[in-house]
């Protein structure tokens, strides 16, 4: 099959593989512009454009699609498909009418759960125990197409944004190869289950002592790798990546309750969090026992002030 596939981050790079693999014609590869990033602001690749040039395949970085000249670009190369993951960008109207299958899309939640930007984040930081990927043929609206193909993927208890990331990327590119070898019926989204996964906002990964020691440990998780939930000591800001529930700690929030080797105890608004991974601002993430050998942190201490 003829495809032109869109997509941008490393949550895309699995299903341009086994697109590859299954011998499907890549025609064209249309990823975000590359962007300036590091401490020296550098240009960055997309990781699809670099695995795009492994593989010699032609490579489009538009600024837009909204622009005559980029769709008619595209659909000169009379794609069958338009093969959508992380794209970044609506696809337009007409770019979907240029292909003769439309766009076909991987989107990581089980639809309509979770539309929007952010669904592997919003899973966490809802407690949800279960998630997975939707194939979906798109529309003009977000997320809202018809579904192909579904498989849940449940949320274990220790799983970061991105150990699910990358448990999702690897089946959305297993998944997409199955909904192009046979012909399949969509069906319609129920709208009224339909919930939205607004971008992550930095702001939310202030951790806010006074939550549940269960919340702010979902927003570890979450959060981790990027931005990192992080709160203060001081006039100093920690990040927190990883964290486990310590039970019956009753303390005003943000207290630290134990300092040693099995780490750090903050009371929470109910129980308590035991910090295992921990990073100063500018440093190096560190065990907690590493951490604590380097730095000052007293019992009585408090987390938030």
């Amino acid at each position: 099959m003829n495809i032109v596939f869109l997509g941008s981050p490393k949550f895309a790079v699995p299903a341009l593989e086994a697109l590859l693999d299954a011998h499907h014609t890549i025609r064209l590869v249309v990823t975000q512009p590359d962007r300036p990033a590091g401490r020296g602001l550098a240009p960055r690749a997309p990781a699809v454009k670099l695995k795009a040039l492994e593989h010699g395949l032609p490579i489009l970085q538009p600024v837009t699609l909204k622009n005559e000249a980029v769709v008619d670009a595209i659909a000169a190369h009379k794609p069958d498909a338009l093969i959508v993951t992380a794209y970044g960008l609506i696809i337009p109207q007409a770019l979907l009418d240029a292909a003769r299958l439309g766009g076909i899309n991987i989107h990581a939640s089980l639809l309509p759960r979770w539309r929007g930007a952010a669904p592997i984040q919003r899973a966490i930081l809802a407690g949800d125990t279960i998630t997975g990927i939707t194939i979906m043929s798109l529309d003009s609206g977000l997320d809202t197409g018809a579904i192909v193909l579904q498989q849940a993927v449940p949320i274990d208890d220790d799983d970061t944004a991105k150990s699910l990331h990358d448990r999702l990327a690897e089946l959305g590119g297993r998944m997409i190869v199955q909904a192009l070898a046979a012909p399949l019926v969509p069906r319609p989204q129920n709208e009224p289950d339909a919930t939205y996964a607004r971008k992550i906002d930095k702001r939310e990964a202030l951790i806010d002592w006074k939550d549940s020691a269960t919340s702010i440990r979902r927003k570890v998780r979450a959060f981790n790798p990027a931005p990192g939930a992080f709160s203060t000591l001081g006039r100093v800001q920690i990040k927190i990546w990883r964290a486990e529930i310590e039970p019956r700690i009753s303390a005003p929030p943000g207290t630290v309750c134990e300092v040693g080797p099995e780490g750090v105890v903050i009371a929470c608004g109910n129980d308590g969090l035991r910090l295992l991974e921990i990073q100063r601002a500018g440093g190096r993430r560190l065990h907690a026992q590493a951490f604590i050998a380097g730095h000052n942190i007293a019992r009585g201490a408090r987390f938030g002030d």
